[in-house]
């Protein structure tokens, strides 16, 4: 027999599940859909649609393959003063999405018209826009065409929206932010587009840039780059911090990844999550101390998983991305980063193909 109190009890408790069912109800159903933790890189897809592209595609997706991380190229999308070509993109989205692959965006490359490179003479590389807000109604388009209730997403039967969204690639190297890289200044870019994306989805994961501790001429080093953009407020412009974290192998690895988080904890990022967004080795090519032959790159490559397997938890990882699923074309001069694929420019499986494989089941 139920008392007057337990029956209120049980009234209460009935009408709370239904306000959290209405909520869960209410809340864009591509919220759920967040970017998977097993990423890759093939850019050669993002221009091959047709038979090529989807034998890839279905092909990545037996591997265990979640996310794809592809550029989104502004000078190949505004191809005019507020004329857009999303045509490319769009069919790229659905695609994925129809194999179950979610898209972590790099938005990167201003068209000329939105540059900051000098006219007459100027230095190489990928210069930052001139109007960092220019950059962020871009942005915010993205959301509305990509985004959770993007109108890409109307009518598809398995939508992947974009929930995470990443801002420019590895300003720590002078060539990606001629003339001298500027942590600063990188920091307002976020704050700046970051802030035009949470405007249109508030629950968007905002993603710094891949950080290389790269030890090349004119760069900043992970850690000094990291301190400016925290010293300068940064954890309230990101959500997670992404590295590009090429080791020589998955001891170098552990370390890079761990000393950053401790860093991260130190200096008011504990809350903060880290993204790899670049890792891997190449088989051949020139020497490099990051070419370590076909049973090197399958072992570093199995090695490393069973790493992040092991401290996810603890770095507070988001996910990862291998570089890359297939050998670029036989270019010159040669580079080191042309040999990374888990497959040759031919399309024939590596060892390191099953290593990969093998290694994310259970991630």
């Amino acid at each position: 027999m139920q008392t007057r109190e337990s029956l209120a009890v049980a009234r209460l408790a009935t009408t709370l599940l239904a306000a959290l069912a209405l909520a869960f109800a209410l809340l864009p159903a591509s919220h759920a859909a967040a970017a998977g933790f097993v990423g890759m890189t093939a850019d050669d897809l993002l221009f091959n649609a047709g038979p090529y592209r989807d034998t890839n595609l279905a092909l990545q997706r037996q591997a265990g393959v979640q996310t794809l991380r592809v550029t989104f190229d502004w000078a190949g999308i505004e191809v005019a003063p507020n004329s857009f070509d999303f045509s490319n993109y769009d069919r790229y989205l659905r695609e994925a999405a129809a194999n179950g692959i979610s898209i972590l965006p790099v938005l990167y490359n201003p068209p000329a018209f939105q540059s900051s490179r000098p006219s007459g003479g100027a230095r190489r590389g990928v210069y930052p826009p001139a109007d960092f807000a220019a950059m962020g109604a871009w942005a915010a388009r993205l959301v509305d065409r990509y985004g959770p209730n993007g109108l890409l997403w109307q009518g598809h039967p398995n939508p992947k929206p974009i929930t995470a969204w990443q801002i420019w690639n590895e300003p720590p190297l002078p060539f990606y932010w001629p003339p001298k890289p500027n942590a600063r200044r990188y920091l307002e870019l976020l704050r700046v587009v970051g802030g035009a994306i949470k405007a249109r989805d508030p629950s968007a994961e905002i993603v710094t840039a891949g950080l290389p501790d790269s030890r090349l001429r004119g760069a900043v080093r992970l850690t000094p780059f990291l301190k400016a953009l925290y010293k300068g407020g940064g954890s309230s412009a990101f959500d997670t911090v992404a590295i590009n974290s090429y080791a020589v192998n998955a001891r170098y690895l552990g370390k890079l990844v761990g000393t950053t988080r401790k860093l991260m904890n130190r200096i008011g990022g504990r809350r903060d999550a880290i993204w790899i967004t670049e890792l891997g080795w190449c088989d051949n090519g020139p020497k490099h101390r990051f070419c370590v032959g076909s049973k090197g790159q399958a072992k570093n490559i199995s090695a490393s998983l069973k790493l992040i397997k092991k401290r996810r938890r603890a770095w507070k990882l988001h996910g990862f991305v291998l570089f890359s699923w297939r050998d670029a074309p036989r270019l010159r001069p040669d580079e080191w980063g042309y040999h990374t694929g888990l497959l040759t420019n031919t399309g024939r499986k590596k060892p390191a193909f099953k290593a990969f494989t093998r290694g994310v089941r259970g991630l």
